[in-house]
């Protein structure tokens, strides 16, 4: 028999991981769910979203890590280590700014990514930043495809 610390357990990794059907989202459309308290957008970009990530100058960046917690720590911040291989169209990542936790809009400023209104932090298609005062990209949480039209966050 399972004791109450088995339960809070379970209770607790019920809890840590979102499952998000995705089959509904075609390219240029997002939607925005919650995981650990925070919003997590997934975005299925079009070719043309793509296309401008891939074509970015790592020299240009302003956070050269991808900051992708599916990758090591260290990992640049290519288009590539934003996604998922073979899955690259789609961009999950922590919709908060970096610079002061604000809630960025999407598809926004002058790198059609996002934009934070409160400060003017503008991020690319890929969620990199490239101008304004946030520090670092926006974070890609844990996530993996458990089929071809669900994600599991967390």
């Amino acid at each position: 028999m399972a004791d109450a610390s088995d339960s809070e357990t379970r209770t607790a990794e019920a809890l840590a991981a979102v499952e998000v059907d995705i089959s509904s989202l075609t390219p240029g459309m997002s939607l925005v769910v919650k995981s650990h308290g925070k919003p997590v957008v997934v975005r299925n970009r079009t070719e043309q979203e793509m296309k401008d990530g891939q074509a970015v100058n790592l020299g240009d960046l302003k956070d050269p890590i991808a900051r992708n917690a599916n990758l090591t720590a260290d990992a640049p911040a290519t288009d590539a280590n934003r996604t998922t291989p073979g899955k690259e169209a789609w961009m999950v990542m922590v919709q908060v700014c970096t610079h002061s936790s604000c809630i960025p809009l999407g598809q926004e400023g002058d790198f059609g990514g996002w934009l934070c209104p409160c400060h003017g932090s503008q991020y690319d298609t890929a969620g990199r930043i490239r101008k304004g005062p946030a520090p670092e990209n926006m974070a890609v949480p844990v996530f993996k495809f458990i089929s071809d039209t669900k994600i599991r966050i967390g």
